[in-house]
């Protein structure tokens, strides 16, 4: 009965096994694409967006220029430097338009103004205090340990033996 339904089962198995391999064969040629055609006809003018596209932050993205991300916004940003770029404005001020148009954020070195202060000296205001807080701990910590009782030289003694893994010389152990 087993050979029975195993043979009912071969034609199916084969039939499937034809039409894959027909199916490798055919496939490749079908899905092959053609190399896909630059975004701009002009290299230097590409080099050039791509340059300021990596000093431009993306706004939606955490921590990437706006050549990296693949955001909706990113891509408008981009296409906005190349248009303004082919229309002949410089990067200085395509630079201004964006940050007139969306803040210091948009730039990933912005400028050290009253408003950027924290951010340029966050970061040593932070070691400076860690510093500081560090010191007086330490400082605390050796005041602890100097006013902290001291062991006789019979405690001492009982201890190393402890550690050493050997009984006390002379003192029963207490319960």
């Amino acid at each position: 009965m087993r050979a029975r339904s195993f043979r009912h089962l071969l034609p199916s198995a084969v039939s499937a096994l034809l039409f894959t391999l027909i199916l490798a064969v055919a496939a490749p040629p079908a899905f092959a694409a053609d190399e896909a055609a630059p975004l701009v006809t002009d290299p230097q003018l590409e080099e050039r967006v791509m340059d300021l596209s990596h000093k431009l932050r993306c706004l939606v993205c955490q921590n990437q220029s706006i050549a990296e991300s693949n955001a909706p916004l990113a891509l408008d940003l981009r296409n906005q430097v190349r248009e303004q770029l082919a229309a002949g404005k410089s990067e200085e001020a395509v630079v201004d338009y964006l940050v007139a148009r969306y803040g210091d954020f948009v730039l990933y070195l912005p400028p050290f103004k009253g408003i950027t202060l924290l951010l340029w000296l966050g970061p040593a205001l932070l070691l400076v205090a860690g510093a500081g807080w560090l010191g007086w701990r330490l400082r605390r910590r050796a005041e602890e340990v100097r006013s902290a009782p001291h062991l006789t030289r019979d405690e001492r003694a009982r201890a190393r033996a402890l550690l050493d893994g050997t009984s006390p010389s002379s003192e029963e152990p207490r319960s």
